[in-house]
Parts: structure tokens; sequence; C-alpha cells
């Protein structure tokens, strides 16, 4: 087979599976999640095994402790966050005219406004208009969310048929893996081998790394904030430390929001302020330098930039469903262009042929 056949071939599989996606995206929810907790579950079910248990023992106490963390998140948990979205969604006009009356008084009583000469009615109004825009943007993405979230996420298949495919899939994970490595062409096995050594290894590292680093950094977040009395503390704490799974965007909307609400809600009793401000500097330092460091690592090879640019795309392309399957998908994007990149790097279309003429 040559290269144009080649390149085709492979071009064409990963058309028809873009195809299936599209096609079946409205109902393929709770079948990426079971696949997505087998993944992530697989290596636990390895350390069972290695302790005596058969793979279908394992899976079965997987299972059991995975459906049980899954309830409790729905009754208990979920619940909550709801009650409070629905109320913070209401609160947002309010929170945006104080904190424009906050702004604008903090910069009449300040030698700032006076020492630049800011026109006061001018930055009103522009303050105004700006905190109108932004106020109207969050209340219709949050109400998109609730109301897609809502109608998207059928609670009935994601607690019966996510734990069900995870189950299937995990007790035959690797003969799964075994079957597929069966089907690669003989003549380049080693290379997608190695290609796909690559992938797993950076969507491993960063889907069950950042996973829990998301987790503790909620956990953290929305308790400290909800002991501090912060309105909504656990919901936006929580939400900062699931936003944690794209670097940098969580920690800094779950500040900006939190300090917004901590002004309206403390001001002028500024030390509880602060102490909103020293539980996310709290949280950055512990996340980067210790969580980070130990949980994702440092050679994962997905740059946040990137990491963002997957997100948007597959979620415009298939919605929720492509979010899911974003990371994934964008780090083997990642791995198959660094390995054409060393391709080419090493191709005569880059050395050109006076070096192949010395090489010979």
């Amino acid at each position: 087979m040559n290269l144009q056949r080649q390149i085709g071939f492979w071009l064409g599989t990963a058309l028809i599976f873009l195809l299936f996606l599209f096609v079946f995206r409205t109902i393929l929810l709770p079948f990426i999640a079971g696949m997505a907790a087998a993944y992530a579950l697989d290596p636990i079910a390895d350390w069972f095994e290695r302790r005596g248990l058969s793979r279908m023992a394992a899976s079965l106490v997987i299972l059991v402790i995975f459906v049980l963390v899954l309830v409790v998140g729905f009754v208990v948990l979920v619940p909550i966050l709801a009650n409070q979205l629905a109320a913070f969604i209401e609160k947002i006009p309010t929170y945006a005219q104080q904190l424009q009356h906050f702004f604008t008084s903090f910069l009449n009583n300040t030698r700032f406004g006076q020492l630049f000469s800011i026109d006061q009615e001018q930055l009103k109004a522009s303050m105004g208009q700006i905190m109108s825009q932004g106020a109207s943007w969050l209340t219709t993405l949050l109400q998109s969310i609730w109301s897609g979230g809502s109608a998207l996420i059928d609670i009935i298949s994601l607690l019966v048929v996510t734990p069900v495919v995870a189950f299937y899939l995990l007790v035959d994970w690797d003969r799964m893996i075994a079957r597929i490595d069966s089907w690669l062409p003989r003549d380049h096995v080693e290379t997608v081998r190695m290609i796909a050594r690559d992938i797993d290894s950076a969507v491993a590292g960063f889907v069950r790394g950042q996973g829990l680093l998301c987790i503790i950094l909620g956990t953290f977040y929305g308790l400290s904030l909800a002991i501090l009395g912060l309105n909504f503390g656990l919901l936006i704490g929580f939400g900062a430390g699931m936003l944690s799974f794209i670097p940098y965007v969580g920690s800094t909307v779950g500040f900006v929001v939190a300090v917004g609400v901590a002004i309206v809600q403390f001001w002028p009793e500024w030390p509880w302020v602060a102490v909103t401000v020293g539980i996310f500097v709290t949280g950055q330092f512990f996340e980067g330098n210790i969580l980070q460091p130990r949980l994702v690592g440092r050679s994962v090879g997905l740059h946040p930039v990137w990491l963002m640019f997957g997100l948007f795309a597959f979620g415009v392309l298939f919605g929720f469903i492509g979010l899911l399957i974003a990371v994934p998908a964008t780090a083997a994007i990642a791995v198959l262009m660094r390995f054409m990149l060393a391709r080419y790097l090493t191709s005569p279309i880059y050395r050109g042929r006076t070096a192949i003429e010395d090489d010979e």
C-alpha cells in the first residue's frame, strides 16, 4: 500500500468516525460516559487483580463503589448546586448594579480619579454598560447551561446505562485492547503501537490526573467559601474546581466571581474579602507546587491554548458529547501532529537534496 492509499484510508476512517458521532450524538452520552469511566478505572481493576481478585470480581467491586458515589452525588450534591445556580442567576443583575455603584464610589472617594481627571458621569455610564452587558451574557450562559443540561442529561440513562456500559467494558478491557491490536496493519504495527502509547500517556496523565485535581480543588474551594459564609460559595467553589480542567481558566473565573460576590456581601468589612482572595491564592499555591506536579506531571504535552481550542471546536461540532471527547481527541491530534512533524524533519522535503547527498 503506497503512501497516498494509506493517507486516504486513515482519513476515510476518521471521517466515518466523525460522521458516526454527529449522527448519533443525541444518544451517545451514557455510552461515552461509560467508556470514559472504564478507561479511568482500568488501573484500579489492574490493582485489584494484582492482589488476587479475578477481573470479574474486581470489576464488580469497582462497579458497586462507582454507583454509590454516583447516586450520592446526584441525590445530595446536585440538588444543592441546582438550587444555588437558580438563585445565583436571579441575583446577577443585582450584583452587577451593586458592583457598579461600589467601583464608581471608590473612584470618587480616592485620589486616583482626581489625579487622572476621570469624568465621573462618563465613567458611571461606561461601567453601567459594561456591567449590564457582562451580567446579560453571564445570565444567558448560565441559563443555557441550566436548561440545556436539564434537557440533555437523562438522569435515568446516566444512573443505569453508564454503570452497565462501564462494567462490561472494564471486564473486557484487556481483551478489547488485544483484539484491536490484532487488527493493526502488520507493516506498521510498531509505529501505530508507539503512537497509541504516546496518546495513552497524554490522555491518562491529563484526564486522570487533572480530573482528580479538579475534584480536590472543587472540594477545597467549595467548602472553604461555604465555611466563610459567602453567598453561593459552594456553587462558586465547585464550579471553579471543575473549570480547572482547563488550566488557569477555573481559578481565574472563580476568583473574579467570588471576589465580586464578597465585595457586594461583606464591604466595608474588607478582611472577609481578603480571606476570599487568600482562599484562591492558597488553592493556586497547592495546585502549582504540589497537586499539578504529582497528579498530572509536566510532560503531558497539552498546551492550555490547544486544549481550550479543542474544547470549543468539539463543543460547537458535537455539543455536550463533543466536550466529553474533546480532551482525548485533542491529545490524539497533538500526538499525531508531533509524529508528522518528526517525520517531516527527517524527510527530503525538509532536509533537501544537499543533506541527503552528504549522508550518502
